[in-house]
């Protein structure tokens, strides 16, 4: 796919063509941004469960057309009962990455969608909930077609995923584990939203079922209690911010790795790199990564416990000016250092109004800790499996703090007048492929559907594979590979359009209203427009 999509009066984007298709359909009824955005993130919960889900937290980025910018913050907090003294006495000296001991942190999705339509309400009378959530209801209840990337996903992880069995049964069809193309129903979840469309998004911490959600996870292991469903809510918070040329970028604060995204794009802004897809272009963005990977593993976590200021070190323009004359245009800086695992979804939208958000949502790993939760249907994520089983230092495990989180999601405002969002799932690779996409798009003009598509490269360890090398599409072309190789770059070549490289998308709206969308081919999406 390389022609980019236009339209006027709205547009969505999303990893799954039919959560477009729902965001679209909330825009037609004259919904905001906002609301399509909560109507795609449920559907998404209904058909990419692999990926996202209301067991997991979600970051949302908005831009106003009054050029308001603000995040909702809807990350979960460890549970009250995850101590040290509870891994070590089982036998621990790591969080496991599956299973109810990997369900130890609060799920803020929901709360987020809760705050996004509270904002939403700020600026026109919200649809009836029900519609938002009638399309993910359907799918749930009468099914969905398993994609490719679930299907395969579900049979490479089975033997993570067997230990429970609430799991099992909501994969195994006729002839076993469901495949691509099977149609798969889970009516618990098509409950749980009837139950949320009818009592309001808060019920899902409060009432019946939150009790019933804390049942199922105590008998899975969990440590969460009723008490941390009580506790929990989202939060409004400031933007990162930087200025390159031309443009001022936004991300979301710790504990995201959003400094990370804005650290690359800073430091490359002061690189000559005179062409797209040249080695100074790869080299140059691949050597910033490494020089904001560097602050992030280093400082970048729950804000409270934090000794560093995000916002400070991109204000520092001695410091970053020092970073990227420290960088060698014709060696690579010697690698690695600790990777970042996850996958996720991110999604946008943009209203005829001009309201643009750009949000993320995510279960951590694939099907998350593997806790399927049989009375609601859902599956808990494992994000707080992040965490670190040690008494003090970079993301320890403490009661109530939140786990450092690669989700991001990005913004733009340009100086021409037009807006943009953009991110992408991939763990590690999220703040590179942004990097990917706003360079192309941004300083070198590449039409924004070409700039999703074309190859991309990951530099570090994700989806379970051990090796930090530079990952690369194999479609880059061979003599620039070369070129990176000689200049010391520890390439492994991957199979185009691999799902390691993420599911992207972005969104553009010009000062005339005009607006340009584009999907990830990478993915099962689209982009959904009027």
């Amino acid at each position: 796919m390389l022609h980019t999509f236009h339209a006027t009066r709205g547009m969505v984007t999303s990893p799954h063509h039919l959560a477009s298709q729902s965001g679209l359909d909330i825009l037609k009824k004259g919904g905001t941004a906002l609301e399509a955005v909560v109507a795609t993130a449920a559907t998404l919960s209904a058909v990419y469960p692999h990926m996202t889900g209301l067991g997991g937290d979600s970051f949302w980025l908005i831009s106003y057309p009054d050029g308001r910018t603000c995040v909702i913050d809807a990350c979960g907090a460890a549970a009250a009962q995850a101590s040290l003294q509870l891994y070590r006495s089982a036998g621990h000296t790591s969080i496991p990455w599956r299973g109810g001991l990997a369900a130890n942190s609060m799920a803020g999705a929901v709360s987020g969608w809760e705050e996004a339509l509270r904002q939403s309400a700020s600026l026109q009378p919200n649809l009836p909930l029900q519609d938002l959530l009638a399309d993910a209801t359907h799918y749930a209840e009468c099914g969905y077609a398993v994609s490719d990337s679930e299907a395969t996903l579900l049979h490479e992880k089975q033997a993570e995923l067997a230990e429970n069995p609430a799991f099992v049964g909501s994969y195994t069809g006729a002839d076993g584990l469901l495949t691509h193309g099977e149609i798969r129903r889970n009516p618990a979840l098509g409950r749980s939203l009837r139950h949320l469309a009818e009592h309001g998004l808060h019920s899902f911490y409060t009432g019946p079922m939150a009790h019933a959600l804390c049942a199922d996870l105590a008998r899975a292991g969990s440590p969460l209690s009723h008490e941390d469903f009580l506790h929990h809510k989202a939060t409004l918070a400031k933007p990162l911010h930087t200025t390159i040329r031309g443009s001022t970028l936004y991300n979301t604060p710790p504990p995201t790795q959003g400094v990370a995204s804005l650290a690359i794009l800073r430091i490359f802004d002061l690189l000559h790199a005179a062409e797209a897809e040249s080695f100074a272009h790869i080299h140059g963005l691949v050597e910033a990564t490494k020089k904001a990977f560097l602050f992030r593993n280093a400082h970048v976590g729950d804000p409270a416990y934090m000794t560093a200021c995000a916002q400070s070190f991109l204000n520092d323009t001695d410091q970053i000016n020092q970073l990227a004359q420290n960088i060698n245009m014709h060696q690579a800086m010697p690698w690695p250092a600790p990777s970042q695992q996850g996958d996720t979804t991110w999604m946008g939208a943009i209203d005829s109004s001009g309201v643009a958000v750009s949000m993320i949502q995510s279960l951590y790993f694939e099907f998350g800790s593997g806790v399927f939760l049989p009375e609601s249907g859902m599956i808990w994520q494992n994000r707080g499996s992040s965490f670190q089983l040690s008494e003090s230092g970079w993301n320890s495990l403490r009661p109530g703090r939140k786990p450092f989180h690669t989700l991001n999601p990005a913004l733009a405002r340009f100086d021409d007048g037009r807006t943009m969002v953009y991110g992408t799932m991939g763990g590690e690779g999220q703040p590179q492929t942004q990097a990917a996409i706003f360079s192309r798009y941004a300083r070198y003009g590449v039409p924004l559907q070409q700039a999703v598509t074309a190859p991309r490269w990951l530099l570090g360890r994700t989806w379970g594979m051990e090796s930090i090398s530079l990952k690369m599409e194999s479609s880059f072309s061979p003599s620039l590979v070369q070129e990176l190789r000689n200049a010391g770059h520890d390439i492994e070549l991957v199979a185009p359009f691999s799902s390691m490289m993420g599911h992207a998308g972005a969104l553009v709206r010009h000062g005339n209203g005009l607006l340009e969308g584009a999907f990830d081919p990478r993915s099962d999406g689209c982009v959904a427009a009027f």
